[in-house]
């Protein structure tokens, strides 16, 4: 299985794509905007003119693009992915999308003889450059062993979690994880700041201890400089924090803490600040100080 379409060429897609020419695979790409792509043209991948194109005569196709109606189109639109797919041939999206679109490009899938995992990631473009993703894979379990050696070039955890959707509803949690996790790094800055804390020392101080987390150290030192190039939009985390959502209403339950940061950053969306990193989440509680 070495030749491969990868539709979505962007922040996360591009080094994705560029890890899978490093571990030998063929790739022919598609995206929306043709010039993001050039890094990979340049190392050698092929360019197609639609998803369908991109489908074309492949063993696999991997999907990395932004929102569920980006998902659904690429795949159930009439140039799209299923116009050329053939039995035997294997789908990833590793987009964080609705788990319930993800059940049905599986059964579509199943209808044409070929198999579908949902694959989605975490890391941010730290990871997806050094190849050292989280993977959440749903789907059949033979169909994630056939896909693991393309997973594995561009993720270090890559991990089976269930049936279809899963891999999905394993992203949701944790994205409500991240939400806590990032607002209490605001806080505390917004805290060290407010008491005249050296808030470098600070951070690398309790970055040691049982406050310590990835957003502490990935994207603590980069609030407290004002850095803001997205590592995720803030847009698209705000579109995984609602599919939470809506899944959670579904289940029952009630999520208070990740209402409030879904609440905080659509606040930040309606002042035009959505194509920001997540870590800007700290310009909302500048404006409270």
């Amino acid at each position: 299985m070495k030749k491969i379409g990868f539709i979505g060429i962007g922040v996360m897609g591009g080094p994705m794509a560029l890890n899978l020419m490093r571990a030998g695979y063929e790739l022919t790409v598609y995206s929306r905007t043709r010039a993001k792509c050039e890094a990979v043209l340049s190392a050698g991948a092929r360019w197609a003119d639609s998803p369908a194109a991109c489908a074309e005569g492949q063993d696999a196709v991997l999907t990395m693009v932004g929102f569920p109606k980006d998902v659904e189109q690429v795949y159930f639109g009439q140039s799209g992915i299923f116009a050329s797919v053939r039995p035997g041939m294997l789908l990833i999206d590793l987009t964080t999308t609705s788990p319930k679109l993800s059940k049905r490009i599986f059964e579509e899938a199943k209808k044409r003889g070929a198999d579908a995992l949902d694959a989605p990631v975490s890391g941010g473009d730290t990871g997806a450059k050094a190849g050292t993703l989280a993977i959440m894979a749903g789907g059949e379990e033979a169909a994630f062993e056939r896909a693991r050696p393309i997973l594995e070039a561009m993720g270090k955890n890559v991990v089976y979690e269930g049936p279809a959707g899963s891999g999905q509803h394993t992203k949701m949690a944790n994205q409500i994880a991240i939400a806590g996790a990032v607002s209490g790094v605001c806080e505390a800055i917004a805290y060290g700041r407010a008491e005249g804390l050296d808030l470098e020392r600070m951070l690398a101080t309790i970055s040691t201890g049982a406050a310590g987390s990835w957003q502490m150290t990935g994207n603590g030192p980069k609030m407290i400089s004002g850095d803001f190039a997205p590592g995720f939009y803030i847009k698209h985390f705000i579109k995984d924090m609602r599919i939470a959502g809506e899944e959670a209403q579904d289940a029952g339950l009630s999520l208070a803490m990740l209402d409030r940061v879904l609440a905080m950053y659509r606040e930040l969306d309606a002042q035009g600040l959505g194509d920001l990193g997540t870590q800007a989440l700290i310009r909302y509680y500048d404006k409270q100080n």
